[in-house]
């Protein structure tokens, strides 16, 4: 490769560090790196979250709404990775979608509230808690509800009661409810 090729993938892998959407969270064990949160191809002796991955994590909708929409109590929890929903978790969001616009909560408001864990910065964990709620609201307006009837919040590491790795996937969520 020539110098002029080589200082273009420089430029480029900058310009795309740069631009990147997820950050790195401020706090990090001093020990390891912190690769981005949705690069599950890591090991997890390297990531500083190592249970944040496409198994952990969980939507958790409200009893008043599981049981107007008939979601069982398995449904209500599915796995994402960071802040993207997996596809095999959109059935229980077209459920959810179809109970507000034609089922029994047609033209009620839905709220999503983002949530992390409570390591990382406070914004980081606003930030990640708000893509969380904005990516499941956007999966739940593509399966057919008004996106004017979702509005998406984010707590952050606020609500975060874990201490550990179990605990802490717990933490890492979005909670669905009825909105006012």
């Amino acid at each position: 490769m020539n110098r002029g090729s080589l200082l273009v993938a420089a430029c480029l892998a900058v310009v795309a560090s740069a631009c990147s959407d997820e950050k790195k969270p401020a706090v990090v064990p001093a020990a390891s790196a912190a690769p981005a949160e949705n690069d599950t191809s890591a090991s997890s002796n390297k990531n500083p979250k190592p249970d944040d991955d496409a198994t952990k994590g969980n939507l958790n909708i409200s009893d008043e709404i599981r049981k107007a929409c008939g979601i069982t109590d398995s449904e209500a929890y599915f796995a994402f990775d960071s802040a993207n929903v997996r596809p095999q978790d959109q059935k229980v969001l077209k459920k959810l979608a179809d109970c507000f616009s034609t089922g029994a909560l047609k033209g009620r408001e839905m709220r999503l509230v983002g949530h992390a864990d409570p390591r990382g910065s406070a914004d980081y964990n606003l930030a990640l808690g708000g893509k969380r709620a904005d990516n499941v609201k956007s999966v739940i307006a593509t399966q057919g509800m008004a996106a004017k009837k979702m509005a998406t919040t984010s707590r952050g590491a606020m609500d975060a009661t874990g201490t550990d790795e179990s605990s802490w996937a717990k933490d890492r969520r979005v909670d669905v409810t009825l909105g006012d």
